[in-house]
């Protein structure tokens, strides 16, 4: 694909300051913006206040593994013992529960783990072997003196040009265009 026919993924603005990344994703937040991602070498402070990062749905996935994993190893385990093969051992019962429940126990803590790593792996939309801000030269120094903010096309309030213009408002260093 073309550099014309690569889809854009939104608009980089490099600052050399900390307080103009703050100040600029400030504007950015009380212009509209939604989908706004800010990279720095250093936790600036206030600035995950006004990113908004997502929420996430991991805790619904590691509940659906707990219940899952524990409820299928207990059914099994009852199965098993009183219906498939039930054995009278010293005048017992086929199924004592007591004896069922640390199995139980493991498998759900098990299952909520597995479904929690799974879910942060698609949540992050890991592996992610290259992005797009790879190809911007100048984000190399993302992790070492620069400040970037990147307002992503996928937000509603999102248009190049209009955008291009919000950005060369808050006076960065450059403004790059991300594409795929």
């Amino acid at each position: 694909m073309s550099e014309s026919e690569s889809r854009i993924v939104g608009l980089l603005a490099e600052f050399a300051q900390a307080e103009q990344l703050r100040a600029g994703a400030q504007h950015a937040h009380d212009d509209g913006y939604t989908v706004i991602e800010a990279y720095s070498p250093m936790p600036v402070e206030g600035l995950a206040q006004i990113v908004h990062t997502r929420g996430t749905r991991m805790p619904f996935w590691m509940l659906l593994g707990a219940i899952g994993g524990g409820g299928f190893t207990y059914w099994l385990e009852w199965y098993s013992a009183a219906v498939a093969y039930p054995i009278n051992v010293g005048g017992r019962p086929p199924f004592s529960w007591p004896a069922f429940i640390p199995p139980a126990l493991e498998m759900t803590i098990l299952w909520a783990v597995l479904l929690g790593v799974a879910a942060l792996l698609v949540g992050s939309r890991l592996p992610m072997l290259h992005h797009p801000l790879f190809e911007i030269p100048a984000f190399e120094r993302a992790s070492s003196d620069r400040f970037f903010l990147l307002l992503r096309a996928e937000d509603p309030h999102f248009d190049a040009q209009r955008t291009h213009a919000f950005l060369a408002a808050l006076s960065p260093l450059t403004i790059s265009e991300v594409r795929e």
